[in-house]
């Protein structure tokens, strides 16, 4: 038992480690700048989105644009969260979507949660194929739209 403990504490470190990396890297990439918090935000979202679908079989059944909407919502959910502490409360400003139309308190924007559609997307099928290749895990199969 103490095995398996050990290899899902590896499990969770490799990818948070993953999700941060890739986050902060993209942010760099498409913003040219990000902040420490990103890459802490982008790993514990990659744990949570990639555990979406990993409950059992019946929820092996979950099509993969609906993965990305539940995805979307929660990256919008915890970036809201981040955004009013980390911008709004301790002054931070490392975003600031004030000047996007459909924005909330210039933290979450529609465009924004449109966008993390697809990175949700590209989340769920990174997180299943690390975990296919480097953990042994189920080999990863997809529905796009229906049940």
């Amino acid at each position: 038992m103490k095995k398996s403990k050990g290899k899902c504490g590896l499990k969770c470190i490799l990818l948070f480690l993953v999700g941060a990396c890739v986050y902060y890297n993209v942010e760099i990439c498409f913003r040219g700048h990000s902040h420490w918090t990103m890459a802490v935000l982008g790993g514990i979202l990659f744990i949570i989105i990639g555990n979406i679908n990993e409950k059992g079989a019946a929820s092996r059944r979950i099509p993969l644009l609906a993965q990305g909407f539940f995805a979307s919502i929660l990256i919008t959910a915890f970036e809201l969260a981040a955004g009013v502490v980390l911008n709004i409360w301790l002054g931070l400003n490392i975003w600031d979507y004030s000047d996007l139309p459909f924005n909330f308190l210039g933290q979450i924007c529609l465009r924004f949660s449109l966008i993390w559609i697809a990175v949700g997307i590209i989340a769920v099928v990174l997180d299943d194929y690390l975990r296919y290749l480097l953990f042994d895990e189920e080999r990863p199969k997809y529905k796009i739209w229906k049940l």
